[in-house]
């Protein structure tokens, strides 16, 4: 173990890596995800069976316009979600299709959830969402002047309204009430971070 007092960050992390000693079993298979184990070995020789979540990429896309006013303003959705039990206030989202592209499922997902297409759209990030044991990633993406063009397309079973929020009350309000979702405060995050470049996109 590291002294985490001192000073400096020699960058190796070797010493940590564990290496698989097994293939990637299914434990069970669901519509949306994979359950399976592994099993790996530390460098100090400790040996382990591990489970991970192996479910396709993910997508957000932030629909960002102005208002008649000149106001910043976000399109969302309000949906009832079966793993809280709530409804929560979300940017659109959804899995990345076998073969599919990123942006284009961001794209898809957009006029598909609220009938908006961009003018132009731009990755701002990509993360694991949460590497103690999912091996996807979930990719953000920043799609600018939005307008809506079309209805709504919906799997079976989404049941969602479509609203403006100006962009500083999603600020204020994150991480609280409708809003109680860590994707969506990541998805704020990278919003932020672009921001901290461009902040006319706060202004």
């Amino acid at each position: 173990m590291s002294d985490p007092f001192e000073m400096g960050d020699s960058g190796d992390t070797s010493h940590l890596v564990w290496k698989d000693v097994s293939p990637v079993r299914v434990a069970h298979h669901t519509p949306i995800f994979d359950v399976a184990t592994i099993e790996r070995v530390s460098t100090d020789g400790r040996r382990g069976t591990f489970v991970k979540i192996v479910c396709p990429l993910w997508v957000t896309v932030i629909p960002w316009y102005r208002s008649t006013e000149g106001k910043p303003m976000f399109v969302m959705e309000q949906q009832y979600r079966h793993g809280s039990g709530t409804v929560t206030r979300e940017f659109p989202a959804g899995l990345v299709e076998k073969g599919e592209e990123p942006q284009r499922a961001a794209i898809r997902e957009l006029r598909e959830e609220t009938g908006c297409m961009p003018a132009r759209i731009r990755s701002i990030g990509n993360i694991n969402p949460n590497s103690a044991f999912m091996s996807n990633r979930s990719y953000f993406f920043l799609a600018e002047d939005v307008c809506p063009v079309s209805g709504q397309t919906l799997d079976e079973n989404e049941q969602l309204d479509v609203l403006s929020v100006p962009v500083s009350e999603v600020i204020k309000d994150i991480g609280t009430g409708l809003y109680d979702n860590g994707i969506m405060m990541i998805a704020v995050g990278f919003f932020m971070k672009e921001a901290t470049t461009r902040p006319e996109l706060l202004a």
